[in-house]
């Protein structure tokens, strides 16, 4: 797999360079792994996300027009229609896709008993989140599925014996969640709560005595020593972290009304999480914000989620002077990939995240939730974690980036649909299609 860390949705507004500067690179990747003979008979697909949903209209259909244009005209792959295999999906597909993926990899459909979660239960829940959104699919229990049907995706496999499967996927997004979306959202609540005149507005969330733009580019100092943020407000940072998790709250939308109850973030329906059987798996920042700085994995635990020791870590991190922390980057003691950027951003990440995964979605604080008695029991109970811990299955949210050495991607998902797909019915099993569509009748 190769990732650019820039999206197409960057070329909204110069939609033909996409080719040469985006989409060159990934197609010769691809074609360095694919037999010459067998281009022809390789299907391509463009999938945007939450970008590219974010463009206007014209943007949107301008960028992916050329994308079929450059990928016709420079590569010999099986393109038959560009309305279906070049598309803005759903954040809803993306989630749904993220699902496949993780419990293809996990084992979740073709070994599930080696996955028994309890209650017939033997898949995971998935967790993404992104620049702009973030996503949550997860097969809830028998009751949950039987009183929200009509909210669940029912979703067709087809193993390579030709054997049909069926699950029923609760999945949703939520635009505007993603970390830098939700960096903006924050720094529009901190102007707005400031007054006019102010220039330097103190921002917990930034370590201590980094100045940075709205846009979070860092501010230097001149010769004298002085500060010039260019005439507009810029931010001061006070390393509170506390108090950043305080000020990042607001955001989860938890105000907003819900309709049809129970709801999560920003009045959107979801059913009641079963934590007894519902493991998440999280992807993609869930992986980057703890792992990038503050590596969990550095006693051995690679995958260890541990909120306490997570936010202790944090805490002490985003306390730390500027120059302290960008001396750290400079010497590269907090890891060869982590640059000024990803420093300067990593505490309004962490603290996004945290208030994500344990107020919004209510991963449970295992530690703290359940066994000190918090309000937010979230299902967690002493028998609970007891028989969890018997079964091997004692945490309730896993970050990833690799299973089996295979990186976990909302792509791959879209992947093997497509490849069960093209599998044959058994002759016994009748010929229902594979995909994916309402879980009621119309």
């Amino acid at each position: 797999m190769i990732r650019e860390s820039l999206g197409i949705s960057t070329f909204g507004e110069t939609p033909s360079l996409v080719g040469p500067e985006h989409l060159e690179g990934l197609y010769k990747h691809a074609l360095e792994h694919i037999p010459k003979h067998a281009v022809r008979d390789t299907p391509i697909f463009l999938l945007a996300t939450a970008g590219v949903r974010l463009l206007p209209p014209r943007q949107r259909k301008a960028l992916l027009a050329e994308v079929c244009h450059y990928t016709r005209s420079t590569t010999k792959f099986l393109l038959p229609d560009c309305d279906l295999h070049i598309q803005t999906i759903p954040g809803e597909t993306e989630g749904l896709y993220g699902w496949i993926a993780a419990n293809y990899l996990l084992g979740g459909f073709d070994s599930p008993e080696d996955h028994d979660h309890g209650k017939g239960h033997h898949t995971y829940g998935f967790l993404d989140m992104g620049g702009a959104s973030a996503q949550i699919a997860f097969a809830p229990n028998a009751t949950e599925t039987e009183k929200h049907a009509k909210y669940l995706k029912l979703l067709r496999l087809r193993t390579l014996d030709g054997r049909s499967m069926e699950h029923r996927v609760f999945v949703t997004t939520w635009l505007g969640f993603g970390v830098n979306e939700a960096r903006r959202r924050y720094v529009k609540a901190l102007l707005d709560a400031t007054g006019k005149d102010t220039k330097e507005i103190r921002d917990p969330c930034l370590p201590v005595g980094l100045r940075v733009t709205q846009k979070g580019e860092v501010i230097h100092s001149d010769s004298g020593g002085k500060f010039d943020g260019g005439g507009e407000p810029h931010l001061l940072g006070i390393g509170l972290f506390d108090e950043c998790l305080r000020r990042t709250y607001p955001l989860l939308g938890k105000d907003v009304p819900c309709e049809d109850k129970p709801c999560l973030l920003h009045g959107v329906h979801v059913p009641a999480i079963d934590f007894d059987v519902n493991h998440f798996v999280g992807v993609s920042e869930y992986w980057h914000t703890t792992h990038g700085v503050f590596e969990l994995g550095h006693k051995g635990k690679a995958d260890k989620y541990d909120f306490e020791a997570y936010q202790s870590s944090v805490r002490d991190f985003c306390s730390q002077d500027w120059d302290e922390i960008s001396e750290l980057v400079r010497k590269k003691k907090l890891g060869k990939k982590v640059d000024e950027e990803t420093a300067l951003g990593i505490c309004f990440k962490a603290s996004w995240l945290i208030s994500v995964l344990h107020d919004g979605i209510g991963i449970p604080r295992v530690g703290m939730d359940a066994l000190e008695g918090g309000e937010h029991t979230h299902n967690v109970t002493r028998t609970m974690i007891r028989r969890a811990k018997s079964l091997g299955f004692t945490d309730a949210f896993q970050p990833f980036n690799k299973i089996a050495n295979v990186e976990v991607s909302w792509t791959l998902g879209k992947m093997v649909l497509y490849a069960a797909s093209q599998i044959s019915p058994a002759a016994h099993d009748g010929a229902l299609p594979v995909g994916f569509g309402s879980n009621v009748e119309s």
